[in-house]
Protein backbone atom coordinates (compact mmCIF):
# COMPACT_ATOMS: atom_id res chain seq x y z
CA UNK A 1 0.00 0.00 0.00
CA UNK A 2 1.22 3.39 -1.10
CA UNK A 3 2.85 5.93 1.32
CA UNK A 4 0.36 8.82 1.44
CA UNK A 5 1.77 12.68 2.82
CA UNK A 6 0.41 13.26 6.28
CA UNK A 7 0.57 9.47 8.00
CA UNK A 8 3.59 9.87 9.99
CA UNK A 9 2.24 12.85 11.43
CA UNK A 10 -1.32 11.06 12.17
CA UNK A 11 1.01 8.51 13.65
CA UNK A 12 2.76 10.78 15.99
CA UNK A 13 -0.91 11.77 16.81
CA UNK A 14 -2.35 8.11 17.57
CA UNK A 15 1.06 7.93 19.71
CA UNK A 16 -0.02 11.16 21.73
CA UNK A 17 -3.26 9.03 22.26
CA UNK A 18 -1.87 5.76 23.12
CA UNK A 19 0.07 7.50 25.48
CA UNK A 20 -2.46 9.31 27.35
CA UNK A 21 -4.01 5.47 27.85
CA UNK A 22 -0.69 4.15 29.23
CA UNK A 23 -0.63 7.36 31.90
CA UNK A 24 -4.50 5.67 33.11
CA UNK A 25 -2.94 2.46 33.59
CA UNK A 26 -4.46 0.86 30.50
CA UNK A 27 -2.44 -1.02 27.13
CA UNK A 28 -1.42 2.35 25.19
CA UNK A 29 -2.62 1.57 22.40
CA UNK A 30 -4.29 5.24 20.17
CA UNK A 31 -6.35 5.82 17.24
CA UNK A 32 -7.94 8.90 15.18
CA UNK A 33 -9.97 8.88 12.22
CA UNK A 34 -9.31 11.39 9.05
CA UNK A 35 -11.98 13.04 6.97
CA UNK A 36 -10.54 15.44 4.61
CA UNK A 37 -7.24 15.83 6.23
CA UNK A 38 -9.06 16.42 9.13
CA UNK A 39 -9.20 14.58 12.21
CA UNK A 40 -13.17 13.68 13.20
CA UNK A 41 -12.21 11.51 16.14
CA UNK A 42 -9.79 10.34 18.32
CA UNK A 43 -9.87 7.12 20.96
CA UNK A 44 -7.17 5.37 23.35
CA UNK A 45 -8.04 2.03 24.80
CA UNK A 46 -10.23 2.35 28.04
CA UNK A 47 -11.69 -1.23 28.63
CA UNK A 48 -10.35 -0.91 32.61
CA UNK A 49 -12.09 2.74 33.06
CA UNK A 50 -15.08 2.00 30.88
CA UNK A 51 -15.31 -1.45 32.58
CA UNK A 52 -15.54 -2.79 28.94
CA UNK A 53 -13.80 -5.00 27.29
CA UNK A 54 -15.07 -3.38 24.05
CA UNK A 55 -13.43 -0.29 25.07
CA UNK A 56 -10.79 -0.78 22.29
CA UNK A 57 -9.04 2.66 20.97
CA UNK A 58 -10.33 2.11 17.58
CA UNK A 59 -13.87 1.06 18.68
CA UNK A 60 -14.03 4.32 21.04
CA UNK A 61 -12.81 6.55 18.18
CA UNK A 62 -15.51 4.81 15.51
CA UNK A 63 -18.16 5.59 17.97
CA UNK A 64 -17.14 9.10 18.15
CA UNK A 65 -16.81 9.39 14.75
CA UNK A 66 -20.48 7.94 14.02
CA UNK A 67 -21.81 10.41 16.40
CA UNK A 68 -19.57 13.57 14.38
CA UNK A 69 -21.11 12.82 10.93
CA UNK A 70 -24.41 11.18 12.58
CA UNK A 71 -23.96 7.84 10.41
CA UNK A 72 -22.21 4.93 11.17
CA UNK A 73 -20.89 4.34 7.70
CA UNK A 74 -17.31 6.25 7.59
CA UNK A 75 -16.66 6.41 3.87
CA UNK A 76 -13.82 7.75 2.46
CA UNK A 77 -11.92 8.25 5.78
CA UNK A 78 -8.36 6.86 7.18
CA UNK A 79 -8.09 5.22 10.70
CA UNK A 80 -4.97 5.36 12.50
CA UNK A 81 -3.93 2.97 15.40
CA UNK A 82 -0.73 2.23 16.66
CA UNK A 83 -1.08 -1.20 16.68
CA UNK A 84 -2.38 -3.88 14.61
CA UNK A 85 -5.76 -4.15 14.89
CA UNK A 86 -7.42 -7.30 16.49
CA UNK A 87 -10.82 -9.55 15.34
CA UNK A 88 -13.34 -7.38 17.15
CA UNK A 89 -11.83 -4.21 15.51
CA UNK A 90 -11.55 -5.59 12.06
CA UNK A 91 -15.05 -6.60 11.92
CA UNK A 92 -16.31 -2.56 13.43
CA UNK A 93 -13.53 -1.02 10.90
CA UNK A 94 -15.32 -3.22 7.53
CA UNK A 95 -19.09 -2.65 8.67
CA UNK A 96 -18.59 1.29 8.95
CA UNK A 97 -16.82 0.95 6.07
CA UNK A 98 -13.53 2.60 6.05
CA UNK A 99 -11.54 3.30 3.42
CA UNK A 100 -7.71 3.23 4.79
CA UNK A 101 -6.02 1.65 7.92
CA UNK A 102 -2.87 3.19 8.89
CA UNK A 103 -1.12 1.04 11.62
CA UNK A 104 2.24 1.38 13.31
CA UNK A 105 3.31 -2.13 15.00
CA UNK A 106 2.28 -5.60 13.94
CA UNK A 107 0.56 -7.72 16.39
CA UNK A 108 1.66 -11.32 15.08
CA UNK A 109 0.10 -12.91 17.90
CA UNK A 110 -3.47 -11.20 17.89
CA UNK A 111 -3.41 -8.88 14.71
CA UNK A 112 -5.82 -9.34 12.90
CA UNK A 113 -4.91 -7.46 9.37
CA UNK A 114 -2.07 -9.58 8.19
CA UNK A 115 -0.88 -11.72 10.86
CA UNK A 116 -3.19 -14.23 13.34
CA UNK A 117 -5.69 -13.74 10.39
CA UNK A 118 -6.12 -11.38 7.17
CA UNK A 119 -9.27 -10.08 7.63
CA UNK A 120 -8.35 -6.91 5.49
CA UNK A 121 -8.35 -8.95 2.20
CA UNK A 122 -11.10 -11.34 3.66
CA UNK A 123 -13.36 -12.56 0.86
CA UNK A 124 -16.54 -13.57 2.78
CA UNK A 125 -16.20 -9.40 4.34
CA UNK A 126 -18.61 -6.88 2.54
CA UNK A 127 -16.29 -4.62 2.62
CA UNK A 128 -12.35 -4.29 1.95
CA UNK A 129 -10.17 -1.76 3.34
CA UNK A 130 -6.72 -0.67 2.13
CA UNK A 131 -4.36 -0.95 4.50
CA UNK A 132 -0.71 0.17 5.38
CA UNK A 133 1.27 -1.51 8.40
CA UNK A 134 4.54 -0.18 10.20
CA UNK A 135 4.14 3.52 10.15
CA UNK A 136 6.48 4.90 13.27
CA UNK A 137 6.51 1.02 14.21
CA UNK A 138 9.39 1.53 16.27
CA UNK A 139 8.04 4.04 18.37
CA UNK A 140 4.73 2.42 18.36
CA UNK A 141 6.45 -0.95 18.83
CA UNK A 142 8.66 0.63 21.92
CA UNK A 143 5.25 1.96 24.05
CA UNK A 144 3.55 -1.68 24.19
CA UNK A 145 7.08 -3.35 25.10
CA UNK A 146 8.33 -0.11 28.03
CA UNK A 147 4.63 -0.81 29.16
CA UNK A 148 4.31 -4.57 29.50
CA UNK A 149 7.99 -4.71 30.78
CA UNK A 150 7.01 -2.19 33.65
CA UNK A 151 4.13 -4.15 34.36
CA UNK A 152 6.15 -7.82 35.00
CA UNK A 153 8.37 -5.65 37.60
CA UNK A 154 5.26 -4.28 39.60
CA UNK A 155 4.32 -6.78 42.52
CA UNK A 156 1.28 -8.72 41.54
CA UNK A 157 -1.96 -7.63 43.08
CA UNK A 158 -3.65 -9.82 45.21
CA UNK A 159 -6.57 -11.83 43.67
CA UNK A 160 -10.17 -11.34 44.74
CA UNK A 161 -11.23 -13.95 46.57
Amino acid sequence: MGVIAGDEAWMRHAIRLAQRAESQGEVPVGALLVANDVCIAEGWNEPIARHDPTAHAEIIALRKAGQVVENYRLIDTTLYVTLEPCVMCMGAIAHARVKRLVFGAFDPKRGAVCHALTLADADFLNHRVDWRGGVLERQCAELLTDFFAARRQKPARAAIV
